[in-house]
């Protein structure tokens, strides 16, 4: 029974990247299968079946974002820890690095929108639906939305697979 729950756990997690890897909304997004994460080559040798249900990306935005995204969400539970059925997520900023300023959290490779998800069992379409509303909500909260902020920063609008030259933290 296990092997056909992991085959739904990454097939579902290779959806939700693929989307997120999508949004304009979405920085940047860490998951070992991308092509350009630092451990792509290590995960496929060591993980030809998947790399697991966990992937972070950094939303655009403050941490006023990440809390509005958080709160949106109605399917994922908000949960710190991995390998639920049921999908996780955690916004480290205003949670278990909430005490923590910008410049300590950037020191930390942590973004105030970082977000960690564990991908469950859940159709991926409505996991999606629910990430398209938080998104939405995250760039309200904000004070800006993913194209001004792309304008203003001079990038395409379009997020990078992963931006972090380290290891992204594990959720």
């Amino acid at each position: 029974m296990l092997p056909l729950r992991m085959e739904r756990h990454v097939a579902n997690t290779r959806c939700v990247v693929e989307f997120l890897a999508g949004q304009a909304a979405v920085e940047s997004v860490a998951y070992p299968e991308l092509s350009s994460h630092l451990d792509h080559a290590l995960a496929k040798r060591l993980l030809p079946r998947g790399a697991g249900t966990v992937s972070s990306f950094n939303l655009r935005g403050d941490r006023a974002a990440g809390r509005s995204f958080i709160e949106t969400l109605s399917l994922f539970s908000h949960l710190a820890n991995v390998g639920d059925a049921r999908s996780l997520v955690i916004h480290p900023a205003s949670t278990t690095h909430f005490r923590i300023d910008a410049t300590a959290l950037t020191a930390a490779d942590i973004a105030e929108g970082t977000i960690h998800l564990s991908i469950g069992l859940e159709d991926p379409d409505d996991l999606i639906d629910d990430l398209k509303r938080a998104l939405k909500a995250g760039q309200k909260a904000s004070g800006s939305n993913a194209a001004k902020a792309a304008a203003l920063s001079g990038e395409s609008g379009q997020p990078t697979a992963t931006t972090s030259t380290s290891r992204p933290e594990s959720a």
